[in-house]
Order: C-alpha cells, then sequence, then structure tokens
C-alpha cells in the first residue's frame, strides 16, 4: 500500500480536530443527540470524558466510586452541564476540582457541588452536616483560588461562600485514590496566576492541564494575579515530563492525553512544540532587557516572530503585545 494516502488520511483527520477543537489523538466523538445546544461530549477514554462549550473545558472521570468534574465552566451554563455530566453518568459527583480562579473554570461550582454528594456522606472541612441533610460534594483547590474567588475584583464581584473551594491546599501535591485510580492535583504557582494546578489520572493516562496550556494563543500570564512567565514555562516543563508520548509506534496515535482550559486536547510533543515556542521568546526578551531595551523598544523589536500567525492577536482580551508585556514584566521584577 502506498505511504501517500495513509499521510493525505492522517493530514485530514487532524486538520479536522484542529478546526472542531475536538483532538485527533483521541478521536472518539460521543453522540450529543440530546446535548444542550452548543455543548459537545467526547469520550476520550472509557471512563473519561470531556464536555466543552461551557466557558472553560469540563473533565469528567467516572466510575463505582461515582463521578470525579475537573472545572465547572461559566455560570450561565450550569443547567447544561448538569445535564450533559448526568447523561455521561447517573451517579452522583463526588468531588469537584478547580484548576484555577478564572470565572470560566468555577462559575459551576456551587450548583455542581450542591447537585453532588460526598463519599459516605460526611461533612465537608466548612462544617457539620445536620441530622437529615446531604453532604454536598466537597470542591478542592489551592488555597489561592479561595483567595481570588473570596475577594472582589474590578468589576467582577466576590463568589458566593457556597463556591469557594472547601478542601483547600497548600502544599505543592494533593492525592485521591477514586474510582479505581490515582489522581494527583499538582499545584503550580505563578504560572497563568499564583494558584494554578494541573491534574493527572494516573490509570487513564490523562492529565487536566487548565489554562496553563491554550494554544489558541499565547499563554496567558495574569500578572495581577501573581502568574510569571518563568512559572508558566515550569509548568509546561512539568505537563511533558508527567505525559508519555506514543513512541515507539507514532502510528498509534496513544500516549497521554492533555485537556487543555480551551480547545482541543493535546499529546505529549504538542505541550513540548508549544513550551520550546514560549521559551524562544522568553529568550528574546530577556536579551532585549539586559541590551536595556524599554517596554516599547521590546515591543517594536517584534520578539515573538515567527509565531504570530499561529499564537497571536492583534486585537481582543489577549494579544501578542500583552505577552510580551507580561514577559518583560516578569522579568523586570525578577532583576530588581
Amino acid at each position: 500500500m502506498s505511504i501517500g494516502p495513509v499521510l493525505a488520511a492522517c493530514a485530514a483527520l487532524c486538520l479536522w480536530a484542529f478546526d472542531t477543537g475536538l483532538p485527533a489523538a483521541a478521536g472518539r466523538q460521543a453522540t450529543d443527540g440530546d446535548l444542550p445546544a452548543g455543548l459537545q461530549s467526547l469520550q476520550v477514554r472509557p471512563n473519561f470524558a470531556v464536555i466543552a462549550g461551557a466557558g472553560g473545558n469540563i473533565s469528567v472521570q467516572v466510575g463505582d466510586d461515582g463521578v470525579v468534574v475537573v472545572d465547572t465552566g461559566s455560570a450561565s451554563s450550569t443547567t447544561a452541564v448538569l445535564a450533559a455530566i448526568r447523561r455521561i453518568s447517573p451517579k452522583p459527583i463526588r468531588y469537584i476540582i478547580d484548576t484555577g480562579p478564572d470565572r470560566d473554570h468555577v462559575g459551576g461550582n456551587e450548583a455542581l457541588a450542591q447537585a453532588g454528594e460526598a463519599l459516605f456522606g460526611r461533612a465537608t472541612f466548612t462544617g457539620l452536616v445536620r441530622a437529615g441533610e446531604k453532604a454536598q460534594a466537597p470542591i478542592v483547590a489551592t488555597e489561592g483560588v479561595v483567595r481570588h474567588m473570596s475577594t472582589a475584583a474590578g468589576s467582577a464581584p466576590a463568589w458566593p461562600e457556597a463556591a469557594w473551594p472547601n478542601e483547600a491546599f497548600h502544599y505543592p501535591r494533593k492525592v485521591m485514590y477514586l474510582n479505581g485510580e490515582a489522581v494527583e492535583v499538582l499545584h503550580q504557582p505563578a504560572a497563568h496566576t499564583d494558584s494554578d494546578a494541573i491534574v493527572f489520572f494516573r490509570r487513564s493516562d490523562v492529565i487536566v492541564a487548565g489554562d496553563v496550556l491554550d494554544t489558541r494563543y499565547f499563554p496567558v500570564i495574569d500578572v495581577a494575579r501573581g502568574g510569571t512567565i518563568q512559572g508558566e514555562i515550569a509548568a509546561l516543563n512539568t505537563l511533558s515530563e508527567l505525559a508519555v508520548s506514543s513512541v515507539p509506534i507514532v502510528t498509534r496515535e496513544e500516549g497521554t492525553l492533555i485537556v487543555s482550559g480551551h480547545g482541543r486536547v493535546y499529546d505529549q510533543l504538542d505541550v513540548v512544540e508549544y513550551r520550546d515556542m514560549v521559551t524562544i521568546v522568553h529568550d528574546r526578551v530577556r536579551d532585549l532587557l539586559a541590551a536595556g531595551k524599554s517596554l516599547a523598544e521590546v515591543k517594536a523589536a517584534q520578539p515573538a516572530k515567527g509565531y504570530m500567525g499561529r499564537y497571536g492577536n492583534a486585537g481582543g482580551e489577549w494579544t501578542t503585545d500583552h505577552f510580551v508585556e507580561a514577559i518583560y514584566r516578569s522579568l523586570a521584577k525578577e532583576k530588581r
């Protein structure tokens, strides 16, 4: 058989996956017949699905213990998200894990927690449950997520207390064992924000990266909330080291799957490519800063040149200039 048609078919599949935001690596589209409008559900492992279209991507792990949900999408999509989760599994939501404090990742916290039920009906760390009451599903996140959600920022009000994580941790790694596999929640300090976490489902071989990975554009470094370019590169290094690529038989399109905060599902080589791009732009800005260039001069030098066609934006909430400025301010702060 000629290899030409095979390569053409692979290229068409990859293009389809990129255009629709669905992963070529997983390639198992769940039937969305009765899903709420605007949502897509993709089964990436027999016990693992991703819901897209509700803000940030939502990951759902299922098993005998119940349902574990990573990120909860936007508040406006809560009803639709609950319907999509129940379509994946009728079992109760047992845990919610937040990868960060962004409103399109934590908006459904309160409703999904109240719709869930803690294991053994136990109380969460926020207090005891009265007789006859159901203990809602606990919400796990780094302590910084609680800080950001409990504080108003600009025009955005603070979240109600019922939406805050009630199993917050400050150490590098929180572990659980649910649905037959180890689940590691790994704090990534000072990356996209100061409160990011990635979630590694070890038997499923799936990593949920949150907004540490969003290849729709250059990484969003939220300096105002503690994000830094150094922490972003460190988090991407962690992702690339945890993940395993589909070698030596690369034609199988297997290996670790990485669920990004937005867009499609990636593999280890995708993360390495993105990490290398971020590192190169970082090094260019660092060299310009060392040469005494001002922020305006650094922007004029276009240190992201060569990557702007793929990741750049001239307008919108996050532009190429925003990315370059975030690198510059991170490095200038470190230099002081």
